[in-house]
């Protein structure tokens, strides 16, 4: 049958945290007809045979409203939602991260704002950390080199608290109004199928991180508005799936990594190596500063190798 909404949860060995988090989205129903597709890729743990085993989940299952597909190897977090993306054919796509656990209401919130406005492309819930504290989602993209001396080297003290989160968002913004953004964290959208259409689905050169960054550069870029819809509210535990796969510094490495490359795709050469230009002088500002301290942070080790090598990247001829 036809469904109003698609929700597409994307699995890596989510354990305990796949089931619990389709459970909250068959207690939390939308009013709209709802089709849910967990696309795994390659997991390894039970986390599908704990799903198909929950009494929540089992009638879903068994009337075809809720789809496994298993993929043979990893494909990332883009390839995969792309996959969903040609297996459904709903008006409004919800993609959904495993470690998140939706409240009664938010889907309704968010469809009632998407449809508010034949401008609106996509958009994303307020998310809550595990301890109830607002998880900063808003983010400026592409960043700036203004953005990072500001915010790295605390010069924003010096602007009045409400026009810092203003000029700044991400960790200086309350997250306490509903706006247009530049940016929705990959963690939850809910998307117009009219918008996937038009502006095509994740860049798969992006295994994991920055794929949301520019999809919503690239939304954005055909004129389509992004917005933050604080009265609908998601749990998101963050960082479950990396966590399992890499280490922390490798974490730093990857992320680092794709930030770079979206930055070397979008913008131009003066403009990414003016932000790795402040960013190696911001890290070594925080070196000096820390070393005076006799603190040492084996992280921000990493960190400044990472900006050492993206600003020889950005200063060579290899850029497109």
């Amino acid at each position: 049958m036809p469904y109003d909404l698609s929700i597409i949860v994307i699995n890596w060995n989510g354990g305990r945290l796949l089931t619990r988090c389709v459970e909250t989205i068959v207690s939390s129903a939308p009013k709209v007809s709802y089709e849910i597709v967990v696309i795994d890729n390659a997991s390894s743990d039970d986390s599908l045979d704990e799903l198909r085993a929950s009494e929540v989940v089992a009638p879903m299952i068994a009337r075809e409203q809720l789809r496994i597909v298993f993929n043979s190897e990893n494909r990332g977090f883009g390839a995969a939602n792309n996959q969903a993306f040609a297996l459904t054919d709903s008006p409004y796509v919800f993609m959904l991260n495993v470690d998140t656990e939706v409240p009664p209401g938010t889907i309704d919130t968010l469809i009632q704002k998407l449809t508010s406005d034949p401008g609106i492309g996509a958009c994303g819930p307020k998310m809550l950390n595990a301890d109830g504290t607002t998880q900063t989602s808003v983010y400026f993209n592409p960043p700036r080199v203004w953005h990072t001396i500001l915010s790295q080297l605390w010069l924003y003290r010096l602007l009045p608290r409400k026009l810092r989160g203003e000029l700044l968002l991400g960790w200086h913004w309350s997250h306490d109004r509903e706006r247009s953004v530049p940016m929705l964290g990959g963690a939850a959208i809910l998307a117009k199928r009219e918008m996937i259409e038009q502006v095509g689905g994740f860049n798969e050169r992006f295994h994991m991180y920055s794929e949301d960054s520019e999809w919503c550069w690239r939304i954005r870029q055909k004129n389509w508005r992004l917005m933050f819809v604080p009265e609908a509210i998601l749990l998101h535990y963050g960082a479950q799936s990396s966590g399992k796969r890499w280490t922390p510094a490798d974490q730093i490495r990857v992320r680092m990594n794709a930030g770079f490359n979206f930055e070397r795709q979008v913008l131009p050469r003066w403009r990414l190596t003016a932000n790795q230009l402040a960013n190696c002088l911001v890290g070594t500002v925080q070196v000096a500063g820390r070393r005076l301290l006799r603190i040492h942070n084996p992280e921000l080790d990493v960190i400044m190798e990472m900006h050492r090598e993206n600003l020889k990247r950005a200063l060579s001829n290899n850029h497109h």
